[in-house]
């Protein structure tokens, strides 16, 4: 591991190919995407932290969006749920697209309900749980696969034309239970995973996620000749399909930031899969992955060796530290608490590339649930 020059980023893997990265877009704007999805496995007691209840899951991704796009604010139709302990990681997300006014583009790969903010709906439907089998029909996998290739082609000409240099894309998700569809993208894909992703609980429940996982691959009629898409219909969610789609179009002509982290190398996984069964010639140097420390460093789970199994992905992280915050509930991600979600790494380390130091992003976080306490008197930020 090594610091990219004197900025608060770390690199973790593939070294070489993440300084040039970073070097090429230190400066530049990117773009804020976050595709939205939803996987019944999220309805699984004590599947996930995101919400303290499995019918509080249901509308994390809707709130998310909601406060990513609006920010602070009152009369929220979606508020943020209440978590066992913690906050939502989209305060840090939408720290730094306030400070930057960065463009948003939020899709609908898959959810319950329509947001209450603009989207962009591809189509999609919510995914059952892994544990059956038959995740997504496959026609709708195909479908949201061509969508994805399409605006990844999109963006990446909206990011080049920003401005002289080329701009880049951060591609960030939310989709509660999404660890235990990785693990299961992962597995099908031929990947030794078990025991290494992550989730929002201090300790991963790794034997839970295996379980769910082994019965879901039971379930499947998955052979070695299944295609990467076939795969996702079997044991994926929507937004895994979607995101590698857009990364595969996007990277052609410009960088890709996948902002998260073992969602993330599941993402990059099947990206590796697809541009090899379809010949699609994505510039995989293009692709990075940015996620949090608390993710690469996560001792419960083995972000790093993930990486390096799936191979050819610089995995990077912000080295954001919220030890000395005067919030207790930012406070517990030092404890393992939440980590990650919602493009948090990403975007944090997108603000170190704009000259923002961990200490300032402490700062403009704070600001936000300031504002955010005094308007809603939210007691979920007190424990």
């Amino acid at each position: 591991m090594i610091y990219f020059k004197d900025s608060d980023i770390k690199i973790y893997t593939e070294i070489d190919k993440g300084r040039q990265w970073l070097e090429k877009y230190s400066g530049c704007l990117p773009i804020f995407t976050c595709t939205l999805g939803f996987t019944n496995t999220a309805l699984l007691e004590g599947i996930s932290t995101a919400g303290k209840t499995p019918e509080s899951r249901r509308y994390t991704a809707l709130a998310d969006a909601e406060f990513l796009v609006n920010g602070v604010n009152s009369n929220a139709v979606f508020p943020l749920p209440p978590l066992a302990v913690g906050v939502s990681p989209t305060f840090i997300s939408r720290a730094v697209i306030e400070r930057f006014n960065l463009p948003v583009y939020v899709f609908n790969s898959g959810l319950l309900q329509q947001p209450s903010v603009s989207v962009i709906d591809l189509g999609g439907k919510p995914a059952d749980c892994v544990s059956t089998g038959k995740a997504l029909p496959l026609s709708t996998v195909k479908h949201l696969h061509q969508q994805g290739l399409h605006w990844g082609e999109l963006l990446a000409q909206k990011a080049r034309s920003k401005s002289e240099r080329s701009n880049y894309v951060i591609l960030s998700e939310c989709v509660v239970g999404g660890t235990t569809t990785a693990l299961a993208l992962l597995t099908a894909l031929g990947k030794q995973a078990d025991g290494k992703v992550n989730s929002s609980h201090p300790i991963c429940n790794h034997q839970q996620k295996w379980e769910i996982v082994q019965q879901g691959l039971a379930n499947a009629n998955l052979s070695i000749e299944s295609d990467a898409l076939e795969i996702i219909s079997a044991i994926g969610d929507p937004m895994q399909i979607v995101v590698a789609s857009m990364a595969i179009s996007a990277s052609k002509q410009t960088g890709v930031m996948l902002a998260g982290g073992t969602q993330m190398l599941a993402v990059f996984a099947l990206i590796q899969a697809l541009n090899q069964q379809y010949d699609y010639k994505a510039n995989l140097d293009n692709i990075i992955i940015g996620t949090t420390r608390w993710v690469a460093e996560d001792t419960t789970g083995d972000t790093i060796g993930l990486s390096k199994i799936i191979g050819n992905i610089p995995l990077c992280a912000t080295d954001l530290n919220f030890s000395l915050s005067r919030y207790p509930s930012l406070q517990v991600f030092e404890q393992g608490f939440v980590k990650e979600g919602v493009g948090a790494g990403g975007s944090a380390m997108a603000s170190h590339l704009l000259g923002i130091t961990k200490e300032e992003l402490l700062s403009m976080i704070e600001a936000i649930i300031s504002r955010f306490y005094s308007v809603t008197n939210s007691e979920q930020l007190i424990f």
